[in-house]
Formats: C-alpha cells, sequence, structure tokens
C-alpha cells in the first residue's frame, strides 16, 4: 500500500471505540480507507462511535474483524494477547489481513498468534493524548506515530509508515525491543505532567489565586518550550541558583498546605539539582547545599 490517497482502499474494523479507536478510525474514513463496522459497549463508547463514526455499523468484536482488512485493535495493553488468541480461535482473522494495535507499550510480539495464520502484524502508537473528540481527529497531523512491524519484514515496515503518512501524521520506527523504555518515557513526561500541574492549581487555589490557569499557563508553557529547545540549560528557580534557603522555605510551605506533595517536591528537587550539577550552571556548592536542604547527608 502505498502513502497518501493513491493506494488501494481499506475496510477497516474498529475494536473497540475508546478515544483512540473511535479518533483513528475518524482519521483513517477521512483518508479514504471504508469503517465498516467497530465495536462498543459502555455508554460512552457508542456516544463516540456515533459522534465519530456516523453511519458505522456496530458489532461484536469477532464480526468486526471478519469484514475487515485492516483490524484496529485499540484496547487495553494488557487485553491484546488474549483478544488476539480469541479471534484467531473463532476463525476471525484470515491470511492477508493487517492487524493494528495501539498500544505504545508492546511491539508486534504480542501479536504473534495471528501472524500464525499469515497476518500482518504491525504496532500504531500515536505519541499524543485523546480526548476522544473531533478535534483530536486534526491534532494527530502535529503528532508522531511510533510504529513497529516484525524484524523481517521490510514491507511490514513500509505499510506501518504509508498509513501513519495517510494520517498525516510522521512515522517514528521503534524497535521492537525498545517499545517499554519508549512507553515509560513517554508516560514519564505526559502522565506526570498532567499530575504536577494539577497539584501547582491546587496549592494555588490554596493561596488564595481563584484562577489558576491564567496565572500557570504563561510560566508552564514558557518552561515546557524552554525545556524542549534548551535542555538542562533552561532550568531556572532556587534550585538551580543553590538557594537552600529558599527550598527550606518551599518545604515548609507544603508541609502546612498538603504534605503528600512534599516527597514528590523533594525528589523532583533532587534530580533538577543533579542534572542542574551535570549541565554545568550549578556549582558543586550549591548542588550540596540544596541537598542538605532537602534532609541529604552531604556527599
Amino acid at each position: 500500500m502505498a502513502a497518501g490517497r493513491t493506494g488501494p482502499r481499506l475496510r477497516v474494523g474498529v475494536i473497540s471505540a475508546g478515544r483512540v479507536g473511535a479518533v483513528l478510525g475518524a482519521a483513517l474514513r477521512r483518508a479514504g480507507h471504508q469503517v465498516s463496522a467497530v465495536s462498543a459497549v459502555s455508554e460512552a463508547s457508542l456516544r463516540r462511535a456515533e459522534e465519530l463514526l456516523p453511519g458505522v455499523a456496530v458489532l461484536p468484536p469477532d464480526e468486526v474483524a471478519r469484514q475487515a482488512d485492516l483490524v484496529l485493535l485499540a484496547v487495553p495493553d494488557d487485553a491484546i494477547a488474549g483478544l488476539v488468541r480469541g479471534l484467531v480461535a473463532t476463525d476471525s482473522l484470515r491470511g492477508g489481513q493487517i492487524l493494528v494495535h495501539t498500544s505504545g507499550a508492546h511491539g508486534v510480539d504480542v501479536l504473534a498468534a495471528a501472524t500464525e495464520i499469515d497476518v500482518l502484524p504491525l504496532a500504531l502508537h500515536p505519541a499524543m493524548t485523546f480526548t476522544g473528540r473531533a478535534e483530536d481527529v486534526e491534532r494527530l497531523a502535529t503528532a508522531c506515530m511510533a510504529v513497529t512491524a516484525s524484524t523481517s519484514d521490510d514491507a511490514g515496515w513500509h505499510v506501518a509508515e504509508a498509513l501513519a503518512l495517510e494520517l498525516g501524521m510522521e512515522p517514528v520506527r521503534v524497535p521492537e525491543e525498545s517499545r517499554g523504555l519508549y512507553h515509560a518515557a513517554l508516560s514519564h513526561g505526559a502522565n506526570h505532567l498532567i499530575t504536577l500541574v494539577n497539584e501547582c492549581a491546587e496549592l494555588l487555589r490554596g493561596a488564595g489565586i481563584e484562577v489558576p490557569e491564567r496565572v500557570m499557563a504563561p510560566i508552564l508553557s514558557a518552561s515546557l518550550d524552554n525545556a524542549l529547545r534548551l535542555g538542562d540549560r533552561a532550568i531556572t528557580g532556587p534550585v538551580m541558583r543553590g538557594d537552600a534557603g529558599t527550598v527550606r522555605a518551599h518545604l515548609a510551605a507544603l508541609s502546612d498546605a498538603n504534605p503528600e506533595i512534599v516527597p514528590s517536591y523533594r525528589e523532583l528537587a533532587k534530580r533538577t539539582a543533579e542534572r542542574a550539577e551535570d549541565a554545568g550552571i550549578l556549582r558543586a556548592d550549591g548542588a550540596e547545599a540544596v541537598r542538605e536542604a532537602l534532609g541529604e547527608q552531604p556527599s
């Protein structure tokens, strides 16, 4: 299959209409493919199917797979292998089909049961967060797609990359053995960033700031932009300056406001000091003072 709209159109079956599945189904449909069926059980998934894939038949997973050329598995990571075994056992898959899962944590090994019947296995993980709404389809064009195929299957890699390009995404090859680290890295950044931002908002509300989002947005946006452009050279604040007194004051304020946040502040401040020292923007004596303020013994 070639990238762009010149290749053969595929009948796509989506299992299931979660946030990712419904959006990717809609994007494939917009690229010219035919979404023939989708599976959906919960009220939320049924609503997403209706909104993003109007007119598409809602069927059980085995029936979705049987009528598709490309079967898209957008199910939880731990459910993939069992689902594939079930589809194979019920003769719902056939040789020549393309079987794609959207898990970031897995490569194609998790699809092994299907490869035994000559199904083409692909792992396509969109490196973005999903709300399950129509705007996600547009956001795909700004994101990368982590693609993995069987090591010895050049055709598989090309099909995976072509699918990503059809969605307007930039394909990035991730070897099978690196999928776990790839996913851990993105989860550490994206998921923990959300926790950090929301804890920041709660603390600002406790400080009497009625609209913390307005205060946070410029400084957090600038910090993210600087970090992406400058790496560790973008570190600012009391840790970078070796301002141990301010670090102690922070710990005292956090202990009064929300003691549960103190351990994460300590650990992040420690890592920030280590990275700032390694980058040459924090002197050794300043790093030592910060570590003492954080409750560590001097080295």
